[in-house]
């Protein structure tokens, strides 16, 4: 873990947050306007109840007293309104910024390579973009501005102190540093604590998002107890981690508390003393004293809690920012938007490796002409899909270089580049939405007549008119609802009906049941037609009639003929892969 901040505030933090407050800074202007005038109205109203007590109660004149009564109620109405303009824009200001800074964190996340989520838990990142966002929010509404209102408030209040009688205030000052010390010392280790409660909030949401993912392998093996042992663990910590935090709070606030008693005492004493004895102080003062001691130390009390408010904030915007600033975006430099392609592909000397020095292709070279069918086949751990992922730029290639029609691929603006390619995965995503939202993506031009038609062509409007509401059918989350062959289906015409030049089916056709799978090779030969097109499979049944087979074997490229060709290799890679799945048929 990276160095354990306890830093009371950052300020370098701090001012990337106000980065996003400055569209809204006539809000930001007003709410520290009516923590002003906030603060002067809540130390006028004591003040006003001396004059009341020494000018008017002690002279019995209730006449005069009428007029500082009046003034009295409307200086707490006034404060009344002024507060409720402050929570309010306040709370305003902050879903302004938050509402930003998720845009942005959202934008951030979407532009990431594969790399960056195959390192990182979806429940970390959910963490991210919800509740510490919303955490966030709390800097402005409960956190930054209260602190500034409460620190204005006990200015004022120690100056009315001093100017009125500064031997009561020495009594005031004598317990101050101990509550300043008290509050320090809380604020650390509040710090430290916030930054635990973070870390075991995500740990909680990336176990919980991950096991309700898997949850038909937890039961299938029988897991439940283990994983709720996992659970029972995880749970504890996030439990201790909120312990430490109620542990400081029921410390310091009694101390807190004490020590403004102490206070409340002294006062009461010396200044009751001082009143007996026909002193200089008036009992109009030690009212005002006792109150403005409670505003000068209920907000010390205050600050500390609030300042706990703003630490999460603070916590919050540091995991936030730490990912908005994390280098790990595809370098979206290129300038190439044609509209039409050829198709041709041509790679050279292709290299790339996840991690460093653990090459996964190694110096590869092919060309692909265009409206070519070529199929790529190779045992588990190949690299054939990891092709097919750097050449729609999921990943950075580490050297070599991949072309379409003799431009590089990175000289394309992303955009450009897969709006020509479609990819048609195993493992489709669907997302819980209607059938036709997952078809067109909720893309405006697509209209519902061009799917049915689309459909009609590829022969799958049968299948969808079949299901109950037809293109209106909800498949559930990740399609929960629909085969794997029926997804595989939707996924087809998905990708078919965006016309792309380039066409790449990775497994397309494995793992589903017969009926599916005549569709699903009526539908390919649709959508490959006229399309440079590269099929990847394990099913060397699928693949008889493509132009070339491209072999591979531990990042390298060892085969390239037709079927008949690759068969007269003796002991070749491809022979003996047919050979094998031949055997494996028979025996069924």
């Amino acid at each position: 873990m990276k160095k354990n901040k306890v830093d009371i505030f950052d300020y370098t933090l701090f001012s990337k947050l106000m980065f996003y407050v400055k569209p809204y800074k006539n809000i930001y202007y007003f709410v520290m306007s009516a923590a002003i005038l906030v603060s002067g109205f809540s130390v006028l109203t004591p003040y006003l109840l001396k004059i009341i007590v020494d000018d008017f109660i002690r002279l019995k004149d209730y006449d005069g007293m009428i007029f500082i009564i009046t003034l009295m109620l409307i200086t707490l109405i006034a404060e009344v309104i002024f507060q409720f303009f402050f929570v309010f824009f306040a709370n305003l200001l902050g879903q302004n910024v938050i509402k930003d800074l998720r845009l942005v964190l959202y934008k951030k996340i979407i532009g990431f390579r594969m790399s960056y989520f195959d390192q990182s838990a979806v429940g970390r990142l959910v963490t991210r973009a919800v509740n510490d966002i919303e955490t966030i929010a709390s800097i402005f509404s409960q956190g930054l501005f209260m602190i500034i209102a409460d620190l204005l408030k006990m200015a004022v209040v120690i100056i009315i102190m001093l100017v009125i009688n500064w031997k009561l205030s020495l009594i005031v000052f004598s317990i101050l540093p101990l509550i300043i010390y008290a509050t320090r010392l809380f604020q650390k280790s509040m710090k430290t604590a916030f930054e635990e409660v973070r870390l075991q909030v995500a740990n909680l949401n990336s176990f919980i998002q991950e096991q309700l993912t898997g949850m038909q392998i937890v039961q299938l093996f029988h897991r439940e107890e283990i994983e709720f042992k996992k659970f029972t663990s995880i749970n504890e910590k996030h439990k201790e981690a909120w312990l430490k935090t109620v542990w400081y709070n029921s410390i310091f606030f009694p101390v807190a508390e004490i020590s403004s008693s102490i206070t409340l005492g002294l006062l009461v004493w010396f200044g009751g003393l001082n009143v007996a004895v026909g002193g200089s102080i008036s009992l109009g003062t030690i009212f005002l004293f006792i109150q403005m001691s409670q505003m000068l130390f209920r907000p010390l009390r205050q600050i500390a809690d609030k300042f706990n408010t703003l630490q999460m904030g603070m916590v919050a915007a540091e995991r936030i920012f730490k990912i908005i600033g994390t280098k790990s975006i595809i370098n979206d430099l290129g300038s190439k938007t044609p509209k039409n392609i050829k198709g041709e592909i041509s790679i050279k000397n292709l290299k790339f490796s996840y991690k460093r020095g653990e090459e996964v292709i190694r110096g590869i070279n092919l060309t692909i002409r265009p409206g070519e069918k070529i199929a790529i086949v190779g045992s588990t751990g190949a690299g054939k899909s990891t092709l097919i992922n750097l050449l729609a730029r999921f990943y950075e290639y580490d050297s070599g270089e991949i072309y379409i029609d003799n431009i590089k691929i990175r000289d394309f603006s992303l955009k450009s580049l897969r709006s020509h390619i479609g990819i048609v995965l195993q493992d489709v995503f669907l997302f819980a939405d209607s059938i036709l939202n997952n078809i067109t993506l909720n893309n405006p031009n697509i209209s519902r007549e061009l799917v049915i038609n689309v459909a009609r062509e590829i022969g799958v409007h049968k299948f969808i008119e079949s299901l109950p509401g037809g293109y209106n059918y909800n498949v559930k989350e990740r399609g929960v609802m629909l085969s794997s062959g029926q997804r595989q289906l939707i996924a087809f015409l998905r990708v078919y009906i965006s016309n792309p030049s380039i066409m790449i089916l990775d497994e397309a056709t494995s793992s589903i049941d017969s009926y599916s799978e005549e569709l699903i090779k009526i539908a390919t030969a649709r959508i490959t037609e006229k399309k440079t097109s590269i099929i990847i499979a394990h099913r060397l049944s699928t693949i008889k009639n493509a132009d070339r087979i491209v072999v591979m074997d531990r990042g390298n490229i060892v085969e390239i003929g037709s079927h008949e060709e690759l068969l007269q290799i003796k002991e070749g890679f491809y022979s003996r892969l047919y050979k094998i799945q031949f055997s494996e048929l028979a025996l069924v």
